[in-house]
């Protein structure tokens, strides 16, 4: 169950507007590379230790793979490409990579996960 709490918060699309509740999911904790390997190990014959490293050659790889700007397919998880922001430009000629704002890693999931959104369900805390 996704908890959710409602924040009083400026419409973004008009600031001049009188602030609205908007509702947001709340954070139960987070799971790291290990608990992720525990688990894992759990639901296999594979040792955690095992499921450790195969975790951790999945990150580095991935950001390897990213790095020379690849699309990261991973089947039933979804996509991972990266994306840029830059200033504009006027001309082509003018459009380098020295216009490069911020770079981030996007993730696309996979229908799978998608679907999961619409049967989950939800509680309002305070």
């Amino acid at each position: 169950m996704i908890a959710l709490k409602s924040m009083l918060r400026v419409n973004p699309r008009d600031v001049e507007a009188p602030k609205k509740y908007y509702v947001q999911a709340v954070s139960a904790g987070k799971t790291d590379l290990d608990r992720l390997a525990y688990l894992i190990s759990n639901q296999s014959t594979v040792r955690k230790a095992d499921c450790y490293a195969v975790l951790e050659a999945l990150l580095h790889n991935m950001m390897d793979e990213l790095s020379q700007g690849r699309i990261i397919e991973m089947g039933n998880i979804g996509n991972f490409q990266v994306k840029v922001n830059s200033e504009p430009a006027d001309t082509e000629d003018e459009a380098s990579t020295t216009l490069v704002k911020k770079a981030k890693v996007n993730f696309r999931p996979a229908k799978a996960l998608r679907d999961m959104l619409q049967t989950v369900s939800y509680k309002k805390v305070s």
